[in-house]
């Protein structure tokens, strides 16, 4: 059978439970048409780049899918009909890969640094301080370098308004 990946986005007002309950849902229908599911991840909320039907949030799910084209159409048919989902990617694969994919392997290696840093005080470089020297020691007083105007300079007139 064939191999595929299926991402689908579910709206912000859904809770994480909800979401694990519509993977279980959609397995149920690839498992009835003669599919299977490898495995699924729920990758938790996350901004969106842009708003969609003006969710600013979704929760975000991959799963692994190995079945007959039939059965994807029909679970893609029923996330269409699904209100909570907002977007759905299905690309057909040669192989799935092993292990953890690569956002929750991001997601994991951001969540380490977080405990490694603890709660130690901000200081202004770790904020994103300016750590440039100051803008005066790499050029020159901007009055010294100019050079000398050949004439006098124009008398400036004002404009009258009538």
């Amino acid at each position: 059978m064939p191999l595929y990946e299926c991402v689908f986005l579910v709206r912000q007002d859904v809770s994480g439970q909800a979401v694990d309950e519509l993977i279980e849902q959609y397995t149920g229908v690839l498992v009835e048409n003669g599919g299977s599911v490898g495995r699924f991840e729920n990758w938790g909320l996350k901004t969106l780049a842009y708003r969609i039907n003006k969710n600013r949030k979704a929760h975000f799910a991959l799963m692994d899918i190995d079945a007959p084209a039939p059965a994807i159409h029909e679970m893609e048919r029923q996330m269409r009909l699904n209100e909570d989902v907002l977007r759905t990617l299905t690309i057909k694969v040669d192989e799935h890969e092993d292990g953890q994919s690569v956002m929750k392997q991001k997601r994991d290696r951001d969540d380490r640094r977080r405990r490694e840093r603890g709660d130690r005080p901000f200081d202004d470089n770790s904020r994103g301080g300016d750590d440039r020297p100051p803008r005066g020691d790499d050029r020159p007083p901007r009055g010294d370098d100019r050079p000398p105007r050949d004439g006098p300079r124009p008398e400036r007139r004002e404009r009258e308004f009538s």
